[in-house]
Order: C-alpha cells, then sequence, then structure tokens
C-alpha cells in the first residue's frame, strides 16, 4: 500500500527523514479491525514524531498520522480514534499510563490503509465529509476536551484563546461560538486577527494585550510567551486550561502569587477519550460548525503539507486525501 513514513529521524531537519512510497499491508490482530482511509489530517504531532519526540530509532520505519476518517471492514463511514489504550484499562483513555497514539507504536493513518482497535471507531454522520471527519481526531479533539470537559465553562461565559492559526485555536474559536461562550482571541499577526473574526471571535487583541474583562478561563497551548498574559487575564476563581507549549515550557515568571491569592485553577488537557469524540461529532452534525480546513492535498503531495505547517504558514488543518 502507499504511505507517508517516517524512515530518519532528525532534531533539526525533521523533513530530511520524511518519505512517500510502498509499505506492507497492515495486519489486523484479535480485537482490532482494517479501515480503509479516504482522508487524513496532519498534526504538530507528526513534525515531533520526524524529530524523535515520542517516536524511538527502533521502530522505524513508522508510517505517521493520527487522525484519518474512512469505512471499516463492512463498509461503514467511521472517524478513528487515535489513542491507544490497554486492553486492561478502563474508564478514561487519556489517563492510562501505557497509552499511546497511533503512529508512536503502532503504524499511522497516513496511508491507504490502517488496522486500530474496534472500540476506536465513532461512526461519522453523513452531514460530515470525509475530509471534514478527518480534521477531528487530535486537535478538534483536544479543543473539545479543553473547552468542555476541563474547564468548567457554560454558555454565556468568556474564555481567552492564546494564537490563532493552529488546529486547536481554530477548533476552540469554531467550538467557542457553536456553544455560545464570548471568545477573546489574541495573535502578533493581522491577517490572523481578522481570520478569527470571521471564525467566530466576539474580539480579537494583540499578543499581550489587556482585556476588556478578565474571563472565566484560558485556553494555553503556546506556554512561556503568553503565560503571565494568560494568568493576568483571568477572573478570580478562575481556570487556565493548557495543552500544549510551543513557544517553551519555561515562563519567566510562574505567577505563583497570583495563582493562589485568586484562588485560579491550573487544569492540564490532553487529547481526549471516544466518548468525547462522539460528543465532538454530534456537536458538529447538530450545530452545522465545520472544521477550518487550509487545504486538501492528494496523499502523494504530504511533503507540500508538511513544508506549509513546517514553516507556519497555516491557518487550519491539512488534509491529505487517499
Amino acid at each position: 500500500m502507499f504511505a507517508v513514513y517516517a524512515e530518519s529521524l532528525d532534531a533539526d531537519d525533521p523533513l530530511a527523514g520524511l518519505r512517500a512510497g510502498e509499505r506492507p499491508d497492515p495486519v489486523a490482530e484479535d480485537g482490532w479491525t482494517t479501515v480503509d482511509v479516504k482522508a487524513a489530517s496532519l498534526n504538530h504531532h507528526d513534525l515531533w514524531s520526524l524529530r524523535g519526540v515520542g517516536l524511538a530509532a527502533d521502530r522505524l520505519p513508522m508510517t505517521l498520522g493520527c487522525d484519518a476518517a474512512g469505512l471499516d471492514a463492512e463498509g461503514n463511514e467511521v472517524v478513528v480514534h487515535a489513542v491507544v489504550s490497554d486492553t486492561s484499562w478502563r474508564g478514561d483513555e487519556t489517563l492510562d499510563p501505557q497509552r499511546s497514539l497511533l503512529s508512536e507504536r503502532h503504524q499511522g493513518t497516513l496511508a491507504e490503509r490502517v488496522v486500530v482497535p474496534r472500540r476506536n471507531l465513532v461512526p461519522k454522520p453523513a452531514s460530515l465529509s470525509f475530509e471534514e471527519a478527518a480534521c477531528l481526531p487530535t486537535s478538534w479533539l483536544t479543543a473539545y476536551r479543553m473547552l468542555f470537559t476541563q474547564s468548567g465553562l457554560r454558555p454565556g461565559d468568556s474564555v481567552l484563546i492564546q494564537g490563532a492559526g493552529g488546529g486547536v485555536s481554530t477548533a476552540l474559536i469554531t467550538l467557542a461560538k457553536a456553544a455560545g461562550l464570548r471568545s477573546y482571541v489574541t495573535s502578533r499577526d493581522e491577517s490572523k486577527r481578522s481570520r478569527a473574526v470571521e471564525l467566530g471571535a466576539h474580539e480579537v487583541l494583540e499578543s499581550g494585550a489587556r482585556l476588556p474583562d478578565r474571563v472565566d478561563a484560558v485556553m494555553e497551548t503556546v506556554g512561556a510567551a503568553t503565560w503571565s498574559h494568560s494568568v493576568r487575564s483571568l477572573r478570580p476563581g478562575g481556570t487556565l486550561v493548557v495543552s500544549g507549549t510551543t513557544s517553551g515550557a519555561q515562563p519567566q515568571n510562574a505567577e505563583l502569587t497570583r495563582i493562589f491569592f485568586l484562588q485560579l485553577r491550573v487544569q492540564g488537557s490532553t487529547m481526549g477519550t471516544r466518548d468525547e469524540l462522539r460528543g465532538l461529532v454530534d456537536l458538529l452534525d447538530l450545530s452545522g460548525a465545520r472544521p477550518l480546513i487550509d487545504r486538501v492535498l492528494p496523499l502523494d503531495q504530504a511533503h507540500d503539507g508538511f513544508a506549509a505547517m513546517t514553516a507556519g504558514d497555516l491557518f487550519g488543518k491539512v488534509v491529505f486525501t487517499v
């Protein structure tokens, strides 16, 4: 089968080890099944894998990709949940110490076919295209869990979304609008601020700018560069949900005094569960909200999509069709 895979790892030049070509067909073990992939989407996780983060050299070559939508062995349209938990684990899959994502220990989704645990398949509604559904299992599911599981937000509450343009941030903006939340979005880029308004942000500001009012929760994926601003933007008793540190994990000021004095809550968040993926799919089906797709490319042009993500030249998701 045709696949996009990591042949080697390079922390400084991740695209050096990216390959596209023929790979052996995957074989489904007991409890697993084969999905014919119709569309798959790109995540920063794939670039980190090529850098050797979360992917060991002894597992190469490894087919990349966490996200996919396609047809299961019975011909049903499905979305693939990317978190693989231990067979004995019960409850929230993201809390399993033995969990992994597709493309870490098991071959990924940037291929004509992928094998996954049967329990990891979620029905795809007819209202969602394969391209739209393929955007959901990683960045959109991360955003869904941040907003609706970890933050404590309710319709009418306010939220600050740090950064605009990436898959998680565009998902946060869209989902916040669908849920009736008042969203503030920051970005250094004027064009990205304009696009955020088009997506449904109530107000956009330059990075670090003071908000009109303190918010109920902050969605933090940037890290060191925005941490102090995030903490200072919260109302007393507010919640900061963090799921990434793209600018680094060592802020100059941890703001511990403000955190304890204002009784703020700092909540980590990683990916999401199968049930949350079902909830996300249902929300999009019922609300009409849709993922923002930056570009759709055939899988044999995957290198162009990886290069665009490396350069930061994206607003929304990169989707590959198979």
